[in-house]
């Protein structure tokens, strides 16, 4: 029954990204989402290079994918994965599109993140936003450092609990995490190496913060 549980939901979610996938894509980036994640992901110090492998879990329609190649990083594959199909058809249509993005060297595949069909230690980076909101928090996490090479890093964005995130929270039937949580689970496979704030003027701190986490 659990398990019937869990697929229904997991059926749901896609259907739903795939439903407003267009919609939602062109939300955020209006509101400078992308922007912002490009200017913080700049900012650290990731060693990311042609020979590194990335994953972004839970891609909807790429947003994080682009913000990390428009930020200047050109890693050997990005592997931009989801549960809607509709979502990642965008994200690659976007790509071919965009100057600065190395279209060449993303792919799509959809799948759930619980449930990576990776090989262990097969990622030096990891990039997950606002995705971990729609599964038990320990599984997710747990999962995803499975996939990490030892030392590589997670840049988790999760939904923060604020009037905006609660009204998300609503819009797209997700449950946030209190933070608290996060970084108490978060320290069962990962050293905390930091936990930013995006400056107040930018729309995104309305309802994410960010968590650099690295695999023990």
């Amino acid at each position: 029954m659990v398990g019937t549980s869990l697929k229904k939901n997991k059926d749901k979610t896609a259907s739903f990204y795939d439903r407003i996938a267009e919609v939602h894509n062109l939300a955020l980036k209006l509101n400078g989402y992308r922007d912002s994640v490009a200017r913080f992901l700049r900012s650290l110090d990731l060693k990311i290079d042609s020979e590194s492998m990335v994953l972004d879990a839970g891609s909807g329609t790429g947003i994080v994918t682009m913000a990390l190649h428009k930020a200047g990083f050109r890693p050997k594959k990005t592997i931009a994965f989801d549960l809607s199909r509709n979502s990642l058809q965008l994200a690659i249509e976007q790509a071919r599109k965009e100057k600065g993005v190395d279209a060449e060297n993303i792919q799509t595949v959809q799948g759930n993140v619980l449930s990576l069909p990776f090989a262990d230690n097969s990622f030096d980076l990891v990039l997950s936003c606002g995705v971990l909101e729609y599964v038990p928090l320990d599984d997710g996490l747990r999962e995803t450092a499975r996939v990490l090479k030892n030392g590589g890093n997670l840049v988790l964005l999760p939904v923060k609990p604020s009037l905006v995130g609660s009204v998300l929270e609503l819009l797209y039937n997700f449950k946030i995490h209190p933070l608290e949580d996060v970084r108490k689970i978060s320290q069962r496979y990962f050293n905390i190496v930091g936990n930013y704030e995006f400056p107040i003027a930018e729309p995104i701190s309305w309802s994410k913060t960010i968590f650099l986490l690295e695999k023990k």
